[in-house]
């Protein structure tokens, strides 16, 4: 299988006070040619700040990617400058931003919006660019498209904005679609139908999509593979199916257990006791080992590698005779 995306012990700082504080450390995983992958985590644990490693979009802030590197079909794009990621960008590899209002230009019509992206990546000219946004706004489910050229993003309600950012993303046929947290702020039924369009989409054009996210429920509607991220780490790999029926990180277990289920009386939801560490007070050992009730003095002093425990499913935890028989047997750490 193709890889599209390959992100190799990635690395990313923020200066503090002068001071550099990793944000994403030794972060490893990939995705295929049409295939969703899912980087699942709880607020704080770095999910945004890779997907904006992989984009390299830290103009503005004091981010950077300081170890590893990121490949895209092959062609290592770490040390691209700016004007290189610009090309890329939006005609290879789109993003679908977490709050569409603060994402889109207030004071912009929707149709310059989308032309200015069309230009920028198609040899269109202004009147061809503008029909090939109507015809991605259409695509998108919007029904008065050439009405909504000519109106403001103040003008549309949530699910539309949501709509025109992902007509943005795939105006220019893009292989690679990033979405981060795509349905943060919406209702519901409009959340479903993002995330229909969304598969539909991918489908059709066979695309591989890295969706981000921190709710269990869209990524066992969307997902082929999953990542689940603690702390700036991805502590668990696996198939959708693998992590669903046999969860192997006592964190991943918690994410899971917290899930109300339908039709089950609960007199107590279950939740995770405490919270995402900060980036400057990282726990020594096992990151999630301060919150976890199965920690034993090696967690406490020891970092978990990554390691495979069954069938290609990754986890980062001491806890696992699975993980140890595989290392006793002379497998070795992988991620």
């Amino acid at each position: 299988m193709e890889k599209v995306l390959e992100v190799d012990h990635l690395s990313t700082v923020f200066l503090q006070d002068g001071q550099p504080i990793t944000v994403v450390n030794g972060v490893s995983f990939s995705v295929d040619k049409g295939e969703i992958v899912g980087l699942v985590g709880e607020s704080g644990s770095g999910k945004s700040v890779t997907s904006l490693s992989v984009m390299k979009l830290f103009k503005g802030t004091t981010g950077s990617i300081a170890t590893g590197e990121i490949r895209f079909k092959g062609t290592a794009i770490s040390s691209f400058n700016e004007a290189r990621m610009r090309k890329l960008r939006g005609k290879q590899m789109a993003m679908i931003f977490q709050e569409p209002m603060t994402s889109l230009n207030p004071v912009m019509k929707i149709g310059e919006q989308l032309s200015e992206v069309i230009r920028l990546h198609m040899p269109y000219k202004k009147k061809e660019a503008r029909e090939r946004a109507q015809q991605m706004l259409e695509k998108v489910g919007i029904s008065r498209a050439k009405d909504v050229l000519n109106e403001f993003p103040h003008q549309l309600s949530g699910g539309m904005r949501q709509r025109v950012m992902i007509a943005m993303a795939l105006s220019c046929d893009p292989e690679l679609l990033i979405a981060d947290e795509p349905t943060t702020a919406l209702d519901v039924t409009i959340q479903a139908q993002i995330l229909e369009l969304m598969k539909e989409l991918q489908a059709e054009l066979g695309m591989s999509i890295l969706l981000i996210t921190h709710d269990l429920g869209v990524v066992s509607e969307m997902c082929d593979r999953v990542a689940v991220m603690y702390a700036g780490q991805i502590v668990e790999e696996a198939s959708v199916k693998a992590l669903f029926q046999k969860p192997m990180h006592p964190y991943t277990k918690g994410l899971i257990a917290s899930v109300p289920q339908m039709g089950k009386q609960q007199s107590k939801l279950s939740s995770i006791p405490g919270n995402v560490p900060h980036p400057t007070h990282m726990p020594s050992g096992c990151r999630f080992a301060p919150r976890c009730s199965y920690a034993f003095d090696q967690c406490i002093s020891e970092e978990p590698p990554l390691i495979v425990t069954e069938e290609g499913h990754k986890s980062a935890c001491w806890l696992h005779e699975t993980s140890e028989y595989h290392l006793a047997k002379g497998g070795e750490p992988v991620g």
